[in-house]
């Protein structure tokens, strides 16, 4: 039996557009239920995107059956996500989370299912990711890092259950047991940074709250070796996100037929994100030394 798909959107018809039609593309759409989060407006200027947005999905018709949840307020991604998968996991054990601002492999769900299927009775095994970074080494097929992701992914009910939202708690909690670095990735990206501003009410984060809490049990996520999503709301259209081109993935374009692996991390992957993570601060130092220069160069000019 197929996982349920749960879709979450808000004002972004053309985006929305896309992830349909490539979630379409995927032959087990079929026999998938699909249930549509659709977020109230936050002003006058959204509604009319949203409305465009509620016409598209009240047209899907791929899926076995289609289930649409419109909120007449505002919740926030945030809140959204957290009250739909709960919501979802009262009538299912399993799911598979997606994002308007994503584009998937035809071959997506595919890989959700089977991964599912697999690690069910895993306890080990908190989550499913269908991104991977672009990572500069290569990675092997499917491999195991401790904690949990939140583009195109997959999960239990029994995993969920183990979700904190409280962020203050969470926070010391690896402060004491002095896991800051390693959360961190080594040190090489700010995921405490962005945990304590979630703290502070700057940003509205659930998906570092999620990280957190599956890291704090020592438990993995399944990434595999080519990406199944592709991110497409780094593009400045969505409320938390910068333009940017440094999560840029080729989409898998074969089956992957899953081998079961070591319940335990990969050490060596491991290492590669840290790569990866400490490649994107010298691009942004760049970035940033760039602007710096065309600044003074304009300034100089004048």
């Amino acid at each position: 039996m197929t996982a349920p798909i749960v879709l979450f959107c808000y004002n972004r018809p053309l985006h929305l557009e896309q992830i349909l039609q490539s979630l379409s593309q995927n032959k087990i759409i079929s026999s998938s239920s699909l249930i549509v989060f659709s977020d109230g407006a936050k002003n006058n200027g959204d509604e009319e995107k949203i409305k465009q947005v509620r016409k598209i999905i009240h047209q899907v018709g791929f899926a076995k059956n289609v289930r649409i949840v419109e909120s007449l307020e505002n919740k926030g991604l945030s809140h959204s996500v957290m009250l739909g998968v709960t919501s979802v996991f009262k009538e299912f054990e399993k799911v598979i989370v997606l994002e308007d601002d994503m584009i998937l492999s035809e071959y997506f769900l595919d890989y959700a299912n089977d991964a599912l299927n697999m690690y069910e009775h895993d306890q080990e095994v908190a989550c499913i990711s269908g991104y991977i970074y672009p990572l500069l080494e290569k990675p092997p097929e499917t491999f195991f890092i401790r904690g949990a992701d939140c583009w195109g992914w997959a999960t239990w009910k029994r995993s969920w259950n183990t979700f904190e939202k409280d962020g203050r708690k969470l926070l010391k909690e690896l402060t004491d047991q002095n896991l800051i670095s390693e959360f961190n990735f080594n040190s090489s990206y700010p995921y405490s940074e962005m945990l304590l501003r979630q703290i502070e009410g700057r940003n509205d984060s659930w998906a570092v709250r999620w990280y957190a809490s599956a890291f704090l049990k020592n438990q993995l996520t399944l990434y595999p070796s080519q990406s199944f999503v592709k991110n497409t709301g780094n593009d400045k259209s969505g409320t938390h996100a910068e333009q940017s081109t440094a999560f840029d993935v080729s989409l898998c374009s074969s089956k992957m037929e899953l081998r079961r692996n070591d319940l335990k991390e990969n050490k060596q992957v491991r290492t590669f994100f840290e790569n990866y993570f400490l490649s994107l601060n010298k691009l942004q130092h760049s970035s940033v030394v760039s602007q710096i220069k065309h600044f003074l160069k304009n300034i100089i000019a004048k």
